[in-house]
């Protein structure tokens, strides 16, 4: 069986899920299909041709996320999730940079590693270095002048934890950001990487090895073995190609307002809701969601 979770930036009339329900039943046997939260998210229950409901769903509500899946481990126990763009607005490097006055320079080279054009290591050794000099005083001042959590990360992660899940966050960015950025957030942990720092200057260098797309995916294997969890009973979260592995190794792999490479090779896409989208996919309703 599989479920397909329809979720609203604004709205959804029932008219509209019976009406694609209807257009489903030649090559799917919908079981049945009810309200998560009314007029916000719902679940429709089937089974056969997912490729199929993929299809018509996604055609008749552009506007709102489908997420499909296995009925089975739909309820999550682990999260391992990308900080950069996911669970923060903004691409931390990239504010360093405008500090130092150049953040056109280094934003291009994050986008382009972020389409997974450049290496990933390579391109952070290659911004890094251009930071070289910049006083290490400016971490905390873009921490608390330009640093905000992306709507619903507070609800998708207490939420989580509170049904006993456990989360990670797991970034190519830095620790300086990631360990308070998790901690406000809620996260068991955070593993990123150590920008190196000499007389209160940015010396240009990372600590090496630096955490890549093998980190992320190394990262979310062994938590499942940690956990004693079937794969299928965990959830990766993204938006750029240094998030790819994880996305498709995990139980639900999900590109969150991702970049080209990564939503089209998702097996689940958010492009218009929050985060909380994550819990409505769980079949959490909105009145046990936990945001204190």
């Amino acid at each position: 069986m599989f479920i397909a979770t329809l979720i609203a930036a604004e709205s959804i009339a029932e008219r509209d899920i019976s009406e694609a329900v209807a257009q489903m039943t030649p090559l799917c046997e919908v079981a049945d299909w009810n309200w998560i939260d009314e007029g916000r998210a719902a679940d429709i229950v089937f089974s056969e041709d997912a490729d199929w409901a993929a299809s018509v769903l996604h055609g008749r509500f552009d506007r709102s996320d489908v997420v499909i899946q296995p009925a089975a481990h739909r309820a999550k126990r682990l999260l391992v999730a990308d900080m950069d763009s996911t669970m923060i607005t903004v691409e931390c490097i990239d504010e360093l940079a405008d500090y130092a006055g150049i953040k056109e320079q280094v934003a291009d080279v994050t986008e382009r590693a972020m389409r997974g054009e450049l290496d990933f290591a390579a391109a952070l050794d290659a911004r890094v270095a251009l930071l070289e000099g910049l006083d290490e005083s400016v971490i905390e001042r873009c921490l608390a002048e330009r640093v905000t959590l992306m709507a619903g990360a507070r609800a998708l992660v207490r939420t989580m934890k509170a049904r006993g899940g456990h989360a990670i966050l797991v970034s190519g960015g830095f620790t300086r950001f990631a360990e308070p950025v998790a901690a406000e957030i809620g996260f068991d942990r955070a593993i990123a990487n150590y920008l190196e720092i000499a007389h209160g200057k940015l010396t240009g260098t990372v600590r090496k090895p630096i955490v890549g797309s093998d980190t992320k995916e190394k990262t979310l294997l062994a938590a499942i073995d940690e956990l004693g969890i079937g794969v299928g009973e965990s959830m990766a979260v993204g938006d750029g190609a240094n998030d790819l592995a994880m996305i498709r190794r995990a139980g639900l792999g999900v590109a969150y307002r991702a970049k080209p490479i990564v939503a089209g090779a998702a097996a689940a896409r958010i492009d218009h809701g929050d985060l909380t989208a994550l819990l409505y996919a769980q079949g959490i309703p909105s009145a046990e969601w936990v945001t204190a």
